[in-house]
């Protein structure tokens, strides 16, 4: 019984690290510099944050369980749901199915953060949980600014673009009117 279920803890992990990117591709310090324009800005801000989505989510979670030290209970509701966030979000190879509906993964990323930062209210840390949510989003923003783009690889799927960009050989589109 006990090897089935190292087995399965073992699997989920091994699945949830394949989510993620490689840290030194996220951490390489030559590809940090900064942005030439607001364009540029709004362009890494959204290539990085769905290219290294798992890795930033990831940091978030950090930032919150090392602002949760020295609140016991907290940290035991926060590792409760952190075993939810490796299940649902970081182990998946699969989209989620709920009832017949296909659940994509920005939601289950929201409604996981949403149930993580109302547990954690409700155990009465709210000012920690707020401090260190805003400490984690900054530091990921500032990172996918100041991250160039020029050497990630991105499928058309993965890219906040992806709609944008086709394979068309008419470079002026191919519009009709309506």
């Amino acid at each position: 019984m006990s090897t089935g279920l190292v087995s399965q803890v073992k699997e989920v992990s091994q699945s949830a690290i394949a989510t993620l990117r490689p840290w030194g591709e996220l951490l390489e310090p030559t590809a940090l510099s900064l942005p030439s324009n607001l364009s540029e800005v709004t362009t890494r801000l959204a290539q990085n944050l769905t290219h290294f989505r798992s890795n930033y989510t990831l940091v978030l979670l950090i930032v919150l369980f090392l602002s949760l030290i020295y609140h016991p209970v907290s940290i035991i509701v926060f590792l409760i749901i952190f075993a939810a966030w490796l299940v649902l979000y970081f182990s998946r190879d699969q989209p989620l199915e709920v009832f017949g509906f296909t659940v994509g993964d920005r939601v289950v990323m929201v409604i996981l953060g949403l149930v993580t930062v109302l547990a954690l209210v409700l155990t009465h840390v709210w000012l920690n949980v707020v401090v260190s949510v805003v400490i984690g989003v900054a530091l990921v923003s500032l990172h996918a600014v100041f991250r160039g783009t020029e050497d990630l690889v991105m499928d058309d799927q993965e890219s906040p673009y992806g709609a944008l960009l086709s394979d068309d050989q008419d470079p002026s589109g191919n519009y009709t009117i309506m």
